[in-house]
């Protein structure tokens, strides 16, 4: 199974993808999108292409976000929501649906702690993923969010069969 787990953000979307063999998780790439700043619209088309084009290349069979958590700034908490949406389009039209996961439930499945920094997540992601060279932090959350996605569907898979 090929993952692609995805960090939505409007000026650099980070992206990862892993390959999953029964308990073996191995990277296959990641790297960050990034747009210039610019009109809302243009930023959106330009993540948009940009994945398009990612996920054509690396072909992965399930993706995954990270769920948007609300701050104070109530407006970029909604243009984090629009670059999320992108986020969730690509796979989308793949006829693929989109794993969500909160920060918590990333960091927990990947470093065993729910409130890890991103020091320790990136070090987890590379312990996980032996070898690995990441493209910055978002990139290493991006990956993170394919870990715990890998991690979370098997299991949920394995419940499926016991149950039914």
């Amino acid at each position: 199974m090929r993952v692609m787990g995805l960090d939505p953000g409007l000026r650099a979307m980070g992206w990862g993808v892993i390959d999953v063999s029964g308990s073996r998780l191995s990277h296959v790439a990641n790297g960050i999108c990034k747009t210039t700043n610019g009109d809302l619209g243009g930023r959106l088309v330009s993540l948009f292409e940009q994945l398009s084009e990612i996920w054509t290349v690396y072909a992965p069979d399930t993706a995954a976000v990270e769920q948007t958590f609300v701050n104070k700034d109530g407006a970029g908490t909604l243009k984090l929501g629009q670059a999320r949406g992108i986020a969730m389009l690509v796979p989308a039209l793949s006829g693929i649906v989109v794993g969500e996961y909160a920060p918590n439930a990333v960091k927990k499945a990947v470093v065993g702690v729910g409130h890890a920094d991103k020091r320790q997540v990136e070090h987890m992601v590379k312990m996980q993923l032996p070898g690995v060279v990441i493209a910055g932090p978002d990139a290493a959350d991006a990956l993170a969010i394919a870990i715990c996605h890998a991690h979370l569907a098997a299991t949920a898979a394995r419940m499926q069969r016991a149950v039914g």
